[in-house]
């Protein structure tokens, strides 16, 4: 079976935040404005493009970021609330293209593209010493 098998172009997800002092960039840069992050936003429409694809891929096997092209074209304040889409627009055989955009309420404050490649978790814990942390207690 292969990874992308049950991945269509036009599958799409978002999601919804409010915008908070710890997303904002002063709270990574001292004396910067307390307005939305790029990096933060960027975050919020990589979540989107792996939420879209993550149930329609085999047990094992999960999506990982590997290239953005975005503009951040608005400041948005603290208090406002973040909407970010993501919507497939190409597969290959080892990952995804998505479109992604950023709204606050009405007006679009980003959009983009990202590539995310498919990865089966077991050979890339061996391939690169990483182990996911347990939920669990021990």
């Amino acid at each position: 079976m292969l990874a992308l098998s049950n991945v269509r172009v036009g599958m799409a997800a978002e999601m919804t935040v409010t915008v908070t002092s710890v997303m904002t960039v002063a709270h990574f840069v001292a004396d910067m404005p307390r307005v939305y992050a790029t990096p933060i936003m960027i975050l919020h429409m990589e979540m989107a493009s792996g939420s879209a694809i993550a149930r329609h891929l085999p047990d094992g096997f999960v999506s990982v970021g590997m290239d953005v092209k975005v503009r951040h074209l608005a400041a948005t304040p603290v208090g406002r609330t973040v909407r970010t889409t993501a919507r497939v627009l190409e597969i290959d055989r080892k990952s995804v293209v998505f479109e992604v955009e950023a709204w606050d309420g009405d007006r679009k404050i980003g959009d983009g593209t990202h590539r995310r490649g498919i990865v089966n978790m077991v050979e890339f814990e061996k391939r690169f010493g990483v182990k996911q942390l347990s939920t669990s207690a021990a």
